[in-house]
């Protein structure tokens, strides 16, 4: 393993630390590796040791390679000096894929407390977005990150269709950042249909970091549950980044939105609520919404039980509340439409932009 130290703004002291693992060789099977980018907290004061190397170790040993970002901290934190650093780290990161042997779509973020809060800004706001974000114990309310850097923005307000994938992780008694940050930011997620993982634990102090007895105290009152995070964070990244194949990686299990109501282009992956009130979608959905209406109870009866004696107490209206959650790709499982009848409905939509 080869490690460098990258000096992004002597000014400021902000260095990103590049610990780069072999590929090919011994790793015959591998040609490049996904990213790990993180942002240890502080307080926009300082950069904890704590939440740099010991989370690092954690995704090397995944087969991440992983960068450390030493930012812009107390007065020279003002805003967006740290969202500068930022994006000149991912940028470096980007632009040395060749050399850095590291697949420049999937770099993800990891952040803890206020490198949290410049974490999802990266994921919300950055030009050079992450293609997933892990955040600890972070700092999203604007006006409780004004405590760490008054000039610091809300991230919460941030969120929309175009934030990456997330994965967040807190405790429920954390006296220093307190839960709302978590739960209104997933919630925010939820709103814009973003894929996430959330794991509140039930107790625990502020800045845990991996949980190990290393880096925290036996006598901490850290929920033992909560160490989880680092293995439970690695999976889901192997969910929707893909994870090590034949000189690739896996395609992703997990897509970036919960259904293709946020995607860029409509799709069988859209709900079809979503679909039947869609204006640029009719010309498309309207004679296969036409059919479903007459077909309506025999495509309830195949959903099952529930959805054919709604559909039949109450009849059109039962129906759509019974399917509008659903894609239509599902929708279409139920049907006995030819696969030449769903492949066009299926061509047809690809072709219209989506404006949600």
């Amino acid at each position: 393993m080869n490690i460098e130290k990258i000096v992004l703004n002597e000014e400021r002291n902000v260095t990103l630390t590049a610990y780069i693992q072999e590929t090919e060789g011994r790793f015959d099977y591998i040609e490049k590796r996904p990213g790990m980018l993180i942002i240890p907290g502080g307080g926009y004061q300082y950069c904890s040791e704590r939440e740099a190397d010991p989370p690092a170790m954690a995704f090397l040993k995944a087969g991440f390679q992983v960068f450390i970002l030493q930012y812009s901290i107390g007065k020279d934190a003002a805003w967006p000096n740290p969202l500068n650093d930022y994006e000149a780290a991912m940028e470096l990161i980007q632009s040395k894929e060749g050399e850095w042997k590291v697949y420049k779509d999937k770099i993800a973020v990891l952040g803890f407390s206020a490198g949290g809060h410049l974490a999802a800004c990266g994921a919300t706001m950055a030009e050079h977005r992450p293609a997933a974000a892990v955040l600890g114990y972070a700092v999203t309310l604007g006006d409780m990150v004004k405590n760490c850097e008054e000039t610091a923005p809300d991230v919460v307000s941030a969120v929309d269709r175009h934030t990456c994938p997330c994965f967040v992780f807190a405790t429920r008694d954390d006296s220093v950042v307190p839960i709302e940050n978590s739960l209104e930011f997933v919630t925010a997620l939820a709103k814009n249909g973003v894929s996430f993982e959330t794991h509140i634990y039930a107790y625990g102090p502020h800045g845990f970091s991996t949980g190990d007895t290393s880096v925290q105290y036996k006598d901490s009152h850290l929920c033992s549950r909560a160490p989880r995070w680092t293995e439970d964070s690695i999976a889901w990244l192997r969910d929707v980044l893909g994870d090590f194949g034949e000189k690739t990686m896996t395609a992703p299990v997990c897509p970036k939105h919960v259904t293709g109501d946020y995607d860029d282009y409509l799709s069988l992956e859209c709900t079809l609520g979503y679909l039947r009130h869609c204006e640029k979608a009719a010309p498309v959905m309207e004679p296969f919404l036409k059919w479903l209406e007459e077909n309506r109870q025999q495509v309830a009866d195949h959903i099952g039980p529930a959805a054919g004696e709604i559909t039949r107490r109450e009849g059109i209206e039962g129906f759509w509340l019974m399917t509008d959650k659903r894609t239509l790709r599902e929708i279409l499982g139920n049907t006995d439409l030819s696969l030449e009848e769903q492949e066009s409905l299926r061509k047809g939509l690809e072709k219209i932009e989506n404006c949600p």
